[in-house]
């Protein structure tokens, strides 16, 4: 520490930094599989975006799969270096989204996290969904994310979706009203373009007919 400056700003400096450590420890203790998904509302799809970090210090994370509740439709968005995998049942629902490192890929590396995209749908008639997941690891080590209540009291707690308020009718009767006033707004522009086309029609014959005066006179 320079001379020039003060016992008490040499403490206030050194709890500054030792709080900046722990706070960065805790950050790395709290990183976990996260899902986002502002849109979902029960009785539509929509795009889920699950966050994976990587935790270990050595190895890379290489595959990620994600328990979904049977939805009827599953459209993952492509990503260079990852393959992506429907699962279904006999009954022809969905299950599970598995996304797994190509050969050659490095996968999620330490220190990284990937985003993985799918659209899913329809979500059901609740207010929260939860998505457990499985992350593997290089060194064959098998992260479950699984572990249901409140986030800070448990270690691996499973990504959870809370969905926005209405129904699939209510976003029908939202549609039809905004569908309707499309064609209203439609209806009156047409018509103003044919009052304003009608009135070019009429001045421009009064100015053909003015010209045509202009020229007759001329002739006299």
């Amino acid at each position: 520490m320079p001379h020039g400056y003060s016992p008490v700003l040499r403490r206030g400096l050194t709890a500054t930094v030792a709080t900046g450590f722990v706070l960065a420890g805790a950050g790395t203790a709290a990183a976990h599989v996260s899902v986002s998904a502002p849109d979902a509302t029960p009785g539509r799809s929509a795009v889920a975006t699950f966050s994976v970090p990587t935790e270990s210090d050595t190895a890379s994370t290489t595959s990620v799969k994600v328990t979904v509740p049977e939805f009827t439709s599953a459209r993952t968005e492509p990503l260079p270096g990852w393959t992506a995998k429907v699962d279904r049942n006999d009954q022809d629902k969905i299950t599970a989204v598995t996304w797994t490192a190509a050969p050659g890929s490095p996968g999620i590396r330490p220190g990284e996290f990937q985003r993985f995209v799918v659209s899913l749908g329809p979500f059901p008639e609740t207010e929260t969904l939860t998505f457990p997941a499985e992350q593997t690891y290089s060194d064959g080590e098998v992260v479950r994310w699984n572990e249901t209540g409140d986030h800070d009291s448990v270690d691996h707690p499973a990504p959870v979706v809370t969905l926005t308020a209405g129904s699939a009718q209510d976003s029908g009767h939202d549609h039809g009203d905004q569908a309707t006033a499309a064609a209203d707004t439609a209806s009156d522009a047409d018509t103003t373009a044919r009052w304003l086309g009608g009135i070019g029609l009429a001045l421009g014959a009064l100015a053909l007919g003015a010209g045509v005066g202009a020229v007759l006179r001329s002739r006299r």
